[in-house]
């Protein structure tokens, strides 16, 4: 895992967010106050000028800058708890460890933290209905050597963590004003962290 991987996998998920800007914008509308899509956007745009001062660094010092990019430039909910993702993420880097073990203890210990920051679970209606199973299918398949088919899991995962969130009763968020009417949609940050999974899951599916 190198600079390069990690700023390929942002611009792939810049794109496909961007692709279904109107959609997470849409969904947001409905349930939230209509600023997560232009602040997830404002956010990968920041990163990614980030990425000539720091793609030749080591990748712990990269999670970690990009973390500290997110939590000073991107405002509401989902700034500060991207921003304790990556920085999770940056204390668990282990040189020695494949990719792949590496990005799954990563993540762990990323979406525990912003589990931590957040107050949430699962089950509430948040982005962590998406993060936590990926998180735990990570964990479950690290010594599985088809990337492929580990990646097409994830993607599946993924998108039922995502669709689970549209019959659930929010308790977080500006959603949990809404009480029984926040049921029947999908939540934007569910949506928004399922779709960038996607995108770099399916980096490893072409490769």
């Amino acid at each position: 895992m190198n600079g390069e991987k990690i700023f390929n996998s942002i611009k792939s998920v810049e794109k496909s967010i961007k692709k279904h800007k109107g959609e997470i914008e849409k969904l947001d509308q409905e349930i939230g106050d209509g600023d997560h899509i232009f602040n997830i956007l404002r956010g990968l745009q920041e990163l990614l000028n980030l990425e000539d001062e720091i793609i030749k660094k080591p990748t712990d010092q990269i999670f970690k800058q990009l973390g500290m990019k997110i939590m000073t430039t991107v405002g509401g909910s989902s700034g500060a708890l991207f921003a304790t993702l990556l920085i999770g993420m940056s204390k668990k880097y282990n040189s020695e460890l494949s990719d792949f073990i590496n990005l799954s203890q990563m993540f762990f210990e990323g979406v525990e933290s912003m589990k931590k920051r957040g107050k949430a679970d699962i089950g509430e209606k948040t982005m962590l209905d998406v993060l936590i199973p990926v998180s735990k299918t990570l964990n479950d398949l690290k010594n599985e050597e088809d990337i492929s088919k580990i990646a097409e899991k994830i993607i599946f995962v993924a998108k039922e963590g995502m669709i689970s969130t549209k019959n659930i009763i929010a308790t977080k968020g500006r959603a949990s004003f809404l009480g029984e009417r926040a049921k029947g949609h999908i939540d934007p940050g569910a949506r928004s962290s399922q779709l960038a999974i996607e995108a770099i899951c399916n980096q490893f599916i072409n490769n």
